[in-house]
């Protein structure tokens, strides 16, 4: 909160930021009064506060509305003393704003807290950047064929009874309730029965087979209501974008039949690549480091770089990427935003020789130790004093992502990449404005105790 009082009351920083937040305000929006319900400067206060407090969007209205000081900072004094004092927000006006803001309108503003913060500190001193990767994890429940069968199947069966509401015309589809229990007593029994050795036994095999022939009779219903579905859902919109989710379920229904008839009546094993870890986050990978524990996580990785003092300077979401993949774009991104770095640091999983020789002549200093029996060169390089310092200083990166993770940023409540994206933007903002805050805190405590000793 030091923060965004701080760049509200610093009229460079006030200018740059509003400037562009008012780039993303719609045309027909009036620009001295924000979005409806909304202004721009509440926008960012509250969705900053919401990734800062790790809250979600019912603990932000709660707080919009009752906690005064935060209703000070964006301009409404205690209640009952005028129209404006009055405010009161609603929960559906706070969602439907906070996500206004994308990644890239989010990173803009990012760029601006980190070099504010630099200049409070040493402004000529070259950046020693830090980068490493962890895995935000997105909101899912954990994968089986059998249960990704069951999410496709009830889905199914819940968007059909959306598209049949208040019709005559629903032939055939008028028990869909009792075809929900029956896939769901089905699912439950094969779960049981095909735990471990269980699905080679009788039972097993028995409960896989009834579970799938339900399966099947639910899909070949599908198929064939589909003309009668299609006319009911062309009468209303909100039918039509239910009709466009149906497709997407019942093609997942299909494909998880078979991935479940393969493994469990078949015996065979499913190639990685064809597996699906998520029906609701189709991004969603399954990521195992191969560390202690051998703990198995479901997301996506996060690439951050800090420097020393603590800010997180930018950050990439890795679909579909490996360490080694993402060090030289990052590298040339961070290079483009900030022209005063020093060295960049890596751990082990982004060595190559290409990513070395490459870094090696974009940043004075590239840290980034080999993997495997090094030559004598190689051995020279790593046993420098400036390079063992350095690399030294790189696990204070660990510590950046641990609070990064105290910041929301441990697993992403919204649905879909976009808002994946955002949320993450957010919470790299959070981070930066909680930093910056301390520093302005540290020297106004230094400031006032300087005083005291004079006096």
């Amino acid at each position: 909160m030091r923060t965004l009082q701080y760049i509200y009351t610093t009229p460079e920083l006030n200018k740059k930021v509003f400037d562009i937040l008012e780039e993303k305000i719609t045309l027909d929006i009036n620009p001295a009064t924000g979005r409806p319900g909304m202004t721009l400067w509440e926008i960012l206060v509250f969705g900053a506060i919401r990734l800062a407090r790790e809250a979600d969007y019912d603990h932000i209205h709660f707080v919009a509305n009752f906690n005064g000081l935060i209703r000070q900072l964006v301009g409404i004094s205690d209640f009952g003393k005028n129209e404006d004092d009055k405010k009161v927000y609603p929960l559906q006006t706070l969602k439907d704003n906070i996500g206004l803001l994308d990644e890239e309108t989010l990173d803009k503003i990012n760029e601006i807290v980190v070099k504010c913060g630099h200049s409070l500190k040493k402004k000529d001193e070259k950046l020693n950047v830090k980068i490493d990767t962890y895995v935000l994890e997105t909101n899912v429940h954990f994968p089986t064929d059998i249960n990704l069968l069951w999410d496709a199947g009830r889905k199914c069966i819940e968007l059909i009874a959306h598209i049949i509401k208040d019709s005559k015309d629903a032939c055939g589809w008028r028990k869909h309730r009792v075809w929900r229990k029956r896939l769901k007593a089905a699912y439950h029994k094969a779960a049981k029965r095909t735990v471990g050795a269980g699905r080679r036994t009788t039972k097993g095999l028995q409960a896989a087979t009834e579970y799938l022939s339900i399966a099947e009779d639910l899909s070949n219903k599908i198929k064939k209501t589909r003309d009668m579905l299609n006319a009911l859902a062309s009468k209303k919109v909100a039918k039509i974008n239910r009709l466009c989710e149906l497709d997407y379920y019942e093609e997942h229904l299909d494909k998880h039949i078979e991935l479940v008839r393969r493994r469990l009546i078949l015996g065979q094993t499913i190639p990685h690549e064809e597996k699906v870890f998520s029906l609701f986050e189709p991004h969603t990978q399954w990521i195992k480091k191969g560390k202690a524990g051998n703990k198995v996580e479901l997301g996506l990785p996060l690439a951050v770089a800090s420097d020393q003092y603590g800010f997180l300077l930018s950050h990439r979401i890795m679909i579909k990427e490996q360490d080694v993949d993402i060090a030289i774009p990052f590298t040339e991104a961070l290079v483009k935003k900030y022209d005063n770095i020093g060295s960049i640091s890596f751990d082990k999983g982004c060595w190559s020789p290409t990513n070395h020789d490459a870094i090696s002549e974009i940043v004075p200093l590239a840290i980034m130790p080999k993997k495997g029996k090094l030559n004598q060169e190689e051995h020279e390089r790593e046993h420098a004093r400036e390079f063992k310092a350095l690399r030294n200083a790189h696990a204070a990166v660990e510590s950046d992502i641990n609070c990064l993770e105290h910041h929301g940023l441990n697993r992403c409540p919204d649905k879909g990449l976009p808002n994946f994206k955002r949320y993450t933007a957010f919470g790299i903002l959070a981070y930066n404005l909680h930093r910056l805050g301390n520093i302005l805190l540290e020297q106004e405590r230094e400031y006032l105790s300087k005083n005291n000793k004079a006096a």
